[in-house]
């Protein structure tokens, strides 16, 4: 009788990729119980790591302000309660412009966890090192950084057309192709024709001026594009492999890859490599519009608020939030940045790490509701009104010439809210704001996209 998948089950193996393998050579074989015995104990497996009994203590940094806030706040908490049981995780927060993004038990946006030895690819998402960075311009007049900017930057799906191409650096070409995640010339070919573009969504470029200064100041919001999102899913898959092996208890989008193995160096080092190629996405248009009009920089500062940093043994996952100390950010030129909306100030903010905020400060404004949630609510008026109330003084385009609504600002959080509870919790300082002057986004990018045209045509 021949020896199969139900026999290593019943000796206590857990289904694994090596059961094949494991049945091929001992069927070859022949080998007898002992002999089974002695071959199988090179695929001994480690003891299933249970989900925490009780959740681990999180800091709450929110609190609803408002009646149609109370929801909001409840799901952030109840996620987030969920979330602590996860077996790595020893430590938690939540920002006041904290948002759920899913089923219970996933990571709010204005989350941060931190986990002991171990990297969570859910935990950052597909908009891996979602970012901000600003350059100072000096007196340069508003209209014309943003005219300037209108005709350079890339907003929408997929990259840049052949000939419009921004350069993606030869040095970090070849550090892709030294990468286990990143050797792929599928994504390496989508990582050069992404450069110089900003997606769509909630990512802007924003020109306003210093309160402090007078000078107009540049500002880019987008993370890692198409590039960032493979690797997203690569990790996930394997995450989810060692979930499967390690802790099936554990919820698949809070997997994880235990940092000490071969897979999680390797994965960490991917990280760094799509922060540098982000990094370089944001210079690439800023330094174009310094280019075109001729202009030197006077300052330049950037963050990301949506990725994965390292203390140690200690990984802090901040899914939405800007990091504050600078052990976090090796290569710190500046202040942090926090936009709110399109019509409020981008803060400019220093700050140490607490025993409020584990070294980070929330990264924007959040929703209350959905895109879907908030269209509807606006329902008994025209797209052209709510914008004309809106954007009243302010210069605000859509790169499709869409309006969408679901970008203006009552689809956020009260901005005001936002700062007092920063203050309340002292979870930063503000230096300075950039008032507002105009703002580019991509607009309702679905609207006349090409594979709704086609469709019409089909019809007809």
């Amino acid at each position: 009788m021949e020896f199969n998948g139900n026999n290593l089950i019943e000796l206590g193996y857990r289904p694994s990729k090596w059961f094949k393998d494991a049945i091929e050579y001992i069927n070859e074989n022949n080998l007898d119980e002992n002999q089974i015995t002695a071959y199988l104990e090179q695929f001994k497996q480690p003891d299933l790591i249970p989900l925490h009994e009780t959740a681990k203590d999180f800091i709450i940094n929110i609190k609803a302000e408002h009646e149609s806030e109370n929801d909001n706040v409840e799901k952030v908490i109840n996620t987030m309660k969920v979330l602590m049981k996860t077996p790595t995780l020893v430590a938690g927060a939540i920002m006041p412009d904290a948002c759920p993004t899913g089923p219970e038990g996933q990571i709010p946006v204005g989350g941060v966890v931190v986990a002991k030895n171990a990297i969570h690819p859910g935990f950052h998402s597909a908009d891996i090192c979602c970012s901000v960075m600003l350059t100072d311009f000096g007196k340069a007049d508003p209209k014309e950084v943003l005219d300037a900017a209108h005709s350079i930057t890339h907003f929408g799906y997929g990259g840049r057309p052949r000939g419009e191409q921004m350069e993606m650096s030869q040095e970090l070409m070849d550090a892709f192709r030294e990468n286990d995640f990143l050797n792929d010339e599928k994504l390496i070919s989508i990582a050069r024709s992404h450069m110089g573009t900003q997606g769509d969504g909630n990512h802007f470029l924003f020109v306003g001026i210093s309160k402090n200064t007078g000078n107009t100041m540049l500002v880019t919001h987008h993370g890692s594009r198409a590039p960032g999102a493979a690797l997203y899913d690569k990790g996930m898959k394997v995450a989810n492999r060692f979930r499967l092996e390690i802790s099936p208890e554990t919820l698949k989008e809070n997997a994880w890859i235990p940092y000490e193995t071969e897979e999680g160096k390797s994965y960490w080092e991917a990280l760094q490599l799509i922060r540098t190629w982000t990094k370089e996405n944001h210079t690439s248009i800023h330094d174009a519009v310094l280019n075109k009009m001729n202009i030197e920089k006077e300052d330049r500062y950037w963050n990301e608020h949506n990725f994965v940093f390292k203390d140690g043994d200690l990984f802090y996952h901040a899914k939405g939030a800007t990091p504050l100390d600078d052990k976090f950010m090796p290569d710190i030129t500046g202040p942090r940045l926090i936009p709110l909306n399109m019509s409020e100030p981008v803060l400019i903010v220093q700050g140490k790490t607490n025993e409020r905020n584990l070294g980070f400060a929330p990264h924007g404004a959040g929703r209350n509701f959905s895109r879907t949630q908030h269209k509807k609510s606006l329902a008994h008026k025209t797209i052209e009104e709510v914008f004309a109330e809106e954007t009243q003084g302010l210069d605000i385009r859509f790169f499709s010439n869409e309006i969408d609504i679901s970008e203006l600002p009552t689809a956020y959080k009260s901005a005001k809210n936002v700062r007092a509870q920063i203050e309340e919790y002292g979870l930063c300082e503000v230096l300075d704001e950039v008032m507002p002057y105009g703002c580019i986004m991509a607009g309702d990018v679905q609207k006349n996209a090409p594979w709704k045209k086609k469709k019409k045509f089909r019809k007809a």
